[in-house]
C-alpha cells in the first residue's frame, strides 16, 4: 500500500515527465507541418483520421475538435478500413494516420491502399523512420523518449503528445479560417458556450407578461404579481413602460405604514426600471442583472413592453 505522500509523488512525476515531452514537441515542428495544414485548408474534401488501439481513441477526439471548429472530419478505424470502411474515403479527402510506432501490421496493410487511392497521406508518429513515415506525404513528429508508465509500455506520454499535436492542427486551421465566436455558436447550439453566443432574450421571455395600469389599486397589483409568479409586474400605459413593482417594493411600502387603501401602482413603482432589448443576448441580460443585483429585467422592443425575463430563466438554460 502506497502512502498519500508517495501517491502524490507518483502523480507529480508523471505530470513533470509529460509536460517536458510536450514542451519538446514544439522544437519538432517544421515546414511539413505548415505544408500539411495548408493542404488541408485548401482542400475541398474532408480530413479522414485513422489509427488503432489507443491512437484510435485520440483520433476520435481530434475528429471531434476539428468538426466543432469548422473542419469537416471523419474517424476511420484502421482495422475496419481494410474490411470495407476504406470506402468512406472520397477522392478529395486527405488522410491523417496516427501510430506511435508507425509499423503495426494494420498500418502496413492500410498505407499502400490509401496511396493507391491517390489521397494525400499525413503521418503522426513517434518514429520518423517507420513504414508509415516513409510512405507519407507529410510527417507530424509526435516523438517521445519513453512513456510515463514505469514499464514504458502503457500508452501515456505518447497519446498525450498525439492529442496536443491534434489541438495544434485544429487551432492552426481555426485561425486560418478566421473562425469567430459566431461560427463557434453554429456548431455548439446545445451547449452552454454556444447558448452564450446565440440564445437571445426573446427566446426565453415569458409570454404571459404581468402588467398593471398607473392607477391600479394595491389589490390589483398584488393579484397580478401573484398570478404571474414572476415576483414583479410592469406598470404600463398604452404599452409604454412607466415603472416596475416588485415583491420588495410591496414589503417596503407596508413597512412605511402607508394607508394601503389609497395606494396606487404609480405610488410604489420604481420609475425607469432596468430594461433589456428582446434582441439582446441572454448572456447580456445576465450581466445586467449581476451588475445591478436584481433578479428580473423588463424586456422591451423600441420602448414597447414585451415581457419579463427572470434570472431563473437564464440559469435554467445553463448560462452562468
Amino acid at each position: 500500500m502506497k502512502s498519500s505522500k508517495e501517491i502524490i509523488e507518483i502523480a507529480e512525476k508523471v505530470i513533470r515527465h509529460e509536460s517536458q515531452a510536450i514542451s519538446h514537441l514544439s522544437s519538432l515542428l517544421d515546414e511539413q507541418f505548415s505544408a500539411a495544414v495548408t493542404s488541408i485548408y485548401q482542400s475541398s474534401g474532408r480530413l479522414i483520421i485513422t489509427g488503432i488501439g489507443k491512437s484510435a481513441i485520440i483520433a476520435n477526439k481530434i475528429v471531434a475538435t476539428l468538426n466543432s471548429t469548422g473542419q469537416p472530419s471523419m474517424f476511420m478505424h484502421a482495422a475496419d478500413a481494410i474490411h470495407g470502411d476504406l470506402g468512406m474515403i472520397q477522392s478529395d479527402d486527405l488522410v491523417l494516420c496516427i501510430s506511435k510506432s508507425g509499423n503495426t501490421p494494420e498500418i502496413k496493410v492500410l498505407v499502400p491502399l490509401i496511396k493507391n487511392l491517390g489521397n494525400q497521406l499525413i503521418a503522426m508518429t513517434s518514429n520518423k523512420d517507420s513504414f508509415l513515415a516513409e510512405h507519407a506525404d507529410y510527417v507530424f513528429q509526435a516523438y517521445v523518449d519513453k512513456e510515463a508508465c514505469p514499464n514504458n509500455l502503457a500508452p501515456t506520454t505518447s497519446t498525450t503528445a498525439q492529442l496536443v499535436l491534434g489541438d495544434a492542427l485544429a487551432v492552426a486551421l481555426l485561425e486560418m479560417r478566421a473562425f469567430t465566436s459566431n461560427d463557434f455558436a453554429k456548431y455548439h447550439p446545445g451547449g452552454s458556450l454556444g447558448k452564450k453566443l446565440y440564445l437571445r432574450v426573446e427566446d426565453i421571455v415569458h409570454t404571459e407578461k404581468p402588467q398593471v395600469s398607473l392607477n391600479a389599486s394595491l389589490q390589483e397589483v398584488i393579484i397580478e404579481i401573484s398570478s404571474k409568479r414572476l415576483g414583479a409586474t410592469v406598470v404600463v400605459e398604452s404599452n409604454e413602460i412607466h415603472g416596475l413593482i416588485t415583491d420588495g417594493d410591496l414589503r417596503r411600502m407596508l413597512q412605511k405604514g402607508n394607508h394601503i387603501n389609497d395606494v396606487l401602482a404609480r405610488d410604489i413603482m420604481s420609475e425607469k426600471p432596468k430594461c433589456v432589448s428582446k434582441d439582446a443576448l441572454a448572456a447580456e441580460a445576465l450581466a445586467i442583472m449581476e451588475a445591478n443585483h436584481i433578479t428580473q429585467l423588463v424586456v422591451e422592443n423600441d420602448g414597447r413592453y414585451v415581457g419579463i425575463v427572470h434570472l431563473h430563466d437564464i440559469l435554467k438554460e445553463g448560462i452562468l
